[in-house]
């Protein structure tokens, strides 16, 4: 019996052989449609949550008679991903002449302001801000 720990047992050989093929495999490995695990993985990544409005968001909106073309929300959900990207956790996020408070990590619009309303132009409780 060789006592000597550089030498690995027939068990701990097969077991590294397998890990280091499956990690290969998962890599490389591509589906029906030509797609490797990392392509569907950045696509999974990329597509895009949808942005909620919570309650008082919503009372907002309609109080202030603010309807959103797609485009608009398009640019508000881009907004909302860059400050994402950058760390910020509370946002404004400006579009065109409406100003938004988001919460990043939840993906939630908490207020919503049209430029009538921002006269002293002072937001609080917010780490960063975007201009789109």
């Amino acid at each position: 019996m060789i006592q000597n720990s550089n030498f690995l047992t027939a068990l701990q050989l097969q077991e590294q052989y397998q890990n280091s093929r499956t990690q290969i495999s998962v890599q490389e490995k591509v589906n029906e449609e030509g797609l490797s695990f990392r392509d569907i993985l950045k696509t999974k990544e990329s597509e895009k949550e949808p942005l909620r409005f919570s309650k008082h968001a919503s009372i907002r909106l309609e109080q202030r008679g603010i309807c959103l073309t797609d485009k608009q929300m398009e640019r508000l959900h881009d907004g909302t991903r860059q400050a994402g990207e950058k760390g910020i956790r509370d946002s404004l996020v400006i579009v065109d002449e409406l100003a938004f408070i988001v919460n990043v990590p939840k993906n939630t619009v908490i207020t919503a302001l049209d430029s009538t309303e921002t006269d002293s132009n002072v937001f609080t409780n917010i780490d960063g801000a975007v201009i789109m």
